[in-house]
Formats: C-alpha cells, structure tokens, sequence
C-alpha cells in the first residue's frame, strides 16, 4: 500500500488529537474485527481514498477511529452513512448539529464527533450519542437515589445497563491509554454490574 502525503499528514492529525499510544497485537486484532480499512471502505464505495482523507483533515469527515499497527487507517463500515442521510458532507455540520436544541452543545458534540474517537458506539448518530449521554447519566446518578437498593430500582437499572451495553462495542486497550482512564463500558456497564448484581 503506497504511502500518500495525504495518508501521512492524516496520521499525524490523528496522534495529534488520540496521542501517540502504541497498538499491540490484541488491540489489532479488536479493531480488524469491529471497523474496516479506509482503503477497502473506499473501493467498495468507488471513493477516491484520498479525497476521503481531504475531507477528513477538512473537518467534514470525522478522523479514523483508530490506526492500526501497520498504518491502516481504519474507519466504521458506515462512515459516510450520515453523509448521506444529510445530503453530502456540505450539508452534514448543519444536519448534525441540529439534533441539540443549545448549539454550544451541537457544536460540541460535531467536535467530538471529527475527532473519530466516538469508537464508543456501534453506531454513531446523533440519536445513539444523545442516548448514550442519557443512559451514562442516569447509570451514575442511580446509586444516589432514594429508592437504591429496592427491587424495582434495581430492575430499572439493569434495563439501563443493558441497554447501553448493546450500544457499547468491547473497547481495547489502547482506548484505556489515549482516554486516559477507564471507558464508559468500565464505568457504567462492568463495575455497575458488579456493585449491584442482577437481581
């Protein structure tokens, strides 16, 4: 695979914004499984690859979601699915950020969706985001409330937990070193689960 000054100038943005973490064997492993070559994604869409990285460094794409050990810049398999249901990419900032009625936080979250590092969901879509943040909250906020403890609270929160952990892909390791910390899935799936058992 030839190495493009497009490829190159692409992998620096991405360790620009994830770091520069290294991938082992198992993190290559994880990622070959849940997203696909830009390269490959591109072909089957008969996509110019570097015109997808222009885009991408252009702020109208979001990044890769990770790069693989070998260079592969690897993407979801419905990377342009959104552009698409808006219209093309000139239109997707507009039909992105519409879905939040405060556009601080519409902005916000078209930041966050560029950077690529929503490798958080199966599918990333302003509904998934909105209801991930929804669920995330409602999971923290639990142990907190009045009722903890009762069977009917802990039947409300294991319907939370599930849900979100059939929004939640695995995550890697690697995504524990450039969060700097646990992930979500650590957070308000396993350690939820293990503090409050199913009852």
């Amino acid at each position: 695979m030839s190495e493009t000054p497009l490829k190159q100038q692409l992998a620096e943005r991405f360790r620009e914004v994830n770091g520069d973490h290294p991938m082992t064997d198992a993190d290559d492993a994880y990622v070959s499984a849940q997203f696909i070559d830009l390269e490959e994604l591109c072909a089957v869409h008969g996509v110019d690859s570097d015109a997808v990285r222009r885009m991408m460094l252009g702020r109208r794409l979001p990044l890769p979601g990770y790069l693989r050990s070998d260079g592969a810049e690897m993407v979801p398999a419905d990377l342009f699915a959104l552009a698409d249901e808006a219209g093309g990419t000139d239109q997707l900032e507009a039909w992105f950020t519409a879905h939040w009625t405060d556009p601080v936080t519409g902005k916000a979250e078209w930041n966050a969706y560029l950077s690529g590092q929503y490798v958080c969901l199966h599918s990333v879509t302003p509904a998934t985001i909105q209801r991930k943040d929804y669920l995330t909250t409602a999971i923290g906020a639990a142990a907190k409330e009045p009722a903890a403890g009762s069977a009917l609270w802990a039947e409300r929160l294991h319907a939370l937990i599930d849900e979100l952990d059939a929004l939640e892909p695995a995550f890697t390791a690697y995504d524990r070193l450039r969060f700097g910390g646990p992930t979500s899935r650590d957070t308000c799936i396993d350690a939820m689960r293990a503090r409050f058992p199913r009852p």
